[in-house]
């Protein structure tokens, strides 16, 4: 699984900046905010388990690739918030700082216009919050513990108003075990073995400066 990831992330990091990076035009950069909810789950982790809602919201650069006005990198750093959640009260909270690297498409030249974007996402886990597991092994200080860094291929699409006010929704599929020390340790439950990846979907909305 390691070497798959490796190969992976590889592939979607060539593909992000040698797409003509000598075309890169860092001095047309532009900057802008965004914002939105998230719905997360780790699959394979806690039972029972059921999807967190939460949000994030961070900066990002526009930066234009090749002189078309259609494809840009838009790296993001952002505050993420994921995990999921229990039965009542129960909640795996991971928090993140989170950079995604995008690749980014727009489907004409037009200034209102529909958008794809393609990359790889990286969480760096800042804070972890368990409350009310129903397991004891679920807890930080047992096998709860959440990897310090969470790997994800990101892709999703989008509307722009006139290159400014823009909507998107994502899909954040996980690469890595998000609960490494979990493995193994529910000998009846079948899924104790299977690697616990977390995945997030989520909407957005940004405004981009001139």
């Amino acid at each position: 699984m390691k070497n798959t990831t490796k190969k992976i992330t590889t592939l979607l990091l060539a593909l992000t900046f040698s797409m003509s990076f000598a075309q890169i035009d860092f001095s047309s950069t532009r900057f802008g905010l965004i914002a939105g909810p998230t719905y997360s789950r780790i699959q394979n982790a806690h039972n029972p388990s059921s999807a967190r809602i939460s949000f994030y919201g961070g900066a990002l650069a526009l930066i234009p690739v090749g002189s078309d006005d259609m494809f840009y990198l838009q790296p993001q750093i952002e505050y993420l918030s994921a995990g999921e959640k229990g039965d009542n009260n129960t909640v795996y909270a991971n928090n993140y700082i989170s950079v995604p690297i995008y690749f980014k498409a727009y489907f004409s030249e037009a200034e209102t216009e529909f958008f794809g974007q393609l990359g790889p996402r990286f969480g760096f886990l800042i804070s972890q919050d368990v409350k009310n597991p129903s397991r004891a092994i679920y807890e930080v200080d047992q096998y709860g513990k959440a990897s310090s860094l969470d790997l994800a291929i990101s892709a999703g699409l989008g509307f722009s108003y006139k290159r400014k006010w823009e909507v998107s929704a994502r899909f954040d599929f996980g690469l890595t075990n998000n609960l490494p020390d979990l493995m193994g340790k529910e000998p009846k439950d079948p899924a104790s073995n299977s690697t616990k990846r977390q995945h997030v979907i989520s909407a957005g909305i940004s405004y981009i400066f001139d």
